[in-house]
Parts: C-alpha cells; sequence; structure tokens
C-alpha cells in the first residue's frame, strides 16, 4: 500500500482543538493520512515556530504547513472534489466567515475552559466577565448559519444535511472543539436556538465524531498521552468538582 500524501504532526486530540479540527476534517471526507501525536514539550523538534498543528504534504517535500486554518485551505485546495467548503458560492462564503470567527475570535471562552473531551466539571464553576457576550455571538452565528442555509438551499432544490452550512464543512470541524467546552463546564445552553441545538446534536450523534470519541478515549488508556496542565484545572478549588465523562454519553439539551 502506498503512503498517503499526508502526515499530520499535532498534540493529542483529547486535549487539543487546533489539531482536533484538522483530524475531523481529514477523517469525515476519508482523506488518506497518517499521523504523530506528541507531547507539549516536543513541538520545537517538529514546528519551526513550536506551534501544532503541521501538516507535511509528501509530494511537496519541502513543504511544512502550519496553523488549522491554513491546513484546511490547503487540503481543500488540493482535494476540489470534496466539498471541504459548501459548493455554493454564497454558503461558502458564509462558511469561510464563520470558521475566521473562531480562528481569531472568543478570547476569554479560549482561555478560561480549556478544551479536554473527557472532563467533566461540576460545582461553581468560575464565569470570567465576558463569557455570556461570546457565548451570545456563539449561539447567533449557529442559528443566523442553519437559517441562511435552510433558505439558501430551498432556493437551489438542494438537500440540507443539517450542518451548519448543509453538508459537513470545514466550518463544523472548527466548532467542534467548542462542543467539549460546553459539555466539560456545563455552560449553559440557554438563549441557543432550536436551529442551533438541532446542530449540536447532528454533531454529536454522527457516527464520524462517535468515533472519534471513542479514539479520545483510547488515548486516556496510555498514560503517556496525558497532559496534566490540561487535566483538573481546579485541583485548588474546593468547590469544583472534577470527574470524568462516561462514553456511553448522550447529547441533551438539558445537559
Amino acid at each position: 500500500m502506498a503512503t498517503p500524501d499526508y502526515h499530520l504532526i499535532g498534540l493529542y486530540t483529547r486535549y487539543s482543538s487546533w489539531t482536533a479540527r484538522v483530524e475531523a476534517v481529514l477523517e469525515y471526507f476519508q482523506i488518506p493520512h497518517t499521523h504523530q501525536f506528541i507531547q507539549l514539550s516536543e513541538t520545537k523538534a517538529f514546528s519551526p515556530t513550536g506551534l501544532v498543528p503541521i501538516l507535511q504534504c509528501h509530494s511537496l517535500p519541502s513543504t511544512t504547513i502550519t496553523d488549522s486554518l491554513a491546513i484546511c485551505e490547503f487540503l481543500a485546495e488540493s482535494n476540489p472534489t470534496l466539498p471541504l467548503w459548501p459548493k455554493d458560492r454564497h454558503l461558502r462564503a458564509l462558511a469561510r466567515s464563520a470558521a475566521a470567527q473562531m480562528h481569531s475570535g472568543f478570547p476569554v471562552l479560549r482561555n478560561n475552559f480549556h478544551t479536554n473531551f473527557l472532563a467533566k466539571y461540576t460545582g461553581n464553576i468560575p464565569i470570567p466577565d465576558g463569557a455570556a457576550a461570546e457565548i451570545a455571538r456563539m449561539f447567533r452565528i449557529w442559528d443566523l448559519a442553519r437559517k441562511a442555509t435552510t433558505e439558501r438551499l430551498a432556493e437551489l432544490g438542494e438537500v440540507d444535511e443539517g450542518f451548519l452550512f448543509g453538508g459537513f464543512s470545514i466550518a463544523d470541524a472548527f466548532f467542534w472543539p467548542i462542543l467539549w467546552r460546553f459539555r466539560s463546564y456545563g455552560l449553559s445552553l440557554e438563549g441557543a436556538g432550536p436551529d442551533a441545538l438541532a446542530w449540536m446534536a447532528k454533531m454529536w450523534n454522527d457516527p464520524v465524531f462517535k468515533a472519534l470519541g471513542n479514539r479520545y478515549y483510547a488515548q486516556a488508556e496510555d498514560p503517556q498521552t496525558c497532559i496534566a496542565h490540561y487535566d483538573d484545572i481546579f485541583r485548588d478549588r474546593d468547590d469544583v468538582q472534577y470527574s470524568l465523562f462516561p462514553k456511553d454519553w448522550t447529547f441533551s439539551v438539558s445537559g
């Protein structure tokens, strides 16, 4: 069997929103690839900037692509027959806008609610200033995406698969890890419209993402994958309890 053209290097995906996004795109579209997950202390050995993920392309041996959005754009350009972005120009523009907002924005959510797929925090979880506004903005993005997509696909007479912009795209992959944050920290879904909630259910119940979730649990079976900094981040607080979600957890509006 020929070696796949792409090789992904990143942090263990149960902790890394950046690497998990790229992995989600590669897996959903069944793009042949190999992967290598590393520890935080190893990043400078693989990346000129010390940042991951990076994508190596064997057919372009002198090229190392860094940054999750740049990697996904490269994959979209390199695989033009696959709908990594919506085929419709209007929806493609909206999808790129949504992904870019997630890529560059939401600093309060990023900096205070670290990604950890398995973690479950309960109790007096601190909600910093600005978090409510960012959550409300997130819900608006999802609701508006679904409303615009429903209308546009109806105009075109095309099937709506229920993802943000119809079929699964890079935009969905970019918001996938934010769903972990809502789950891990028990963040309220109050304010999310029915369209946004339906999209959340679509993501959590999709077979590809269920399989990815199983991979995250499998990683946890190897102690070498542990990044202690991202586990019980409230270990100094007696009013927040840390546990792990069971593998058979299912999404519901009530959490």
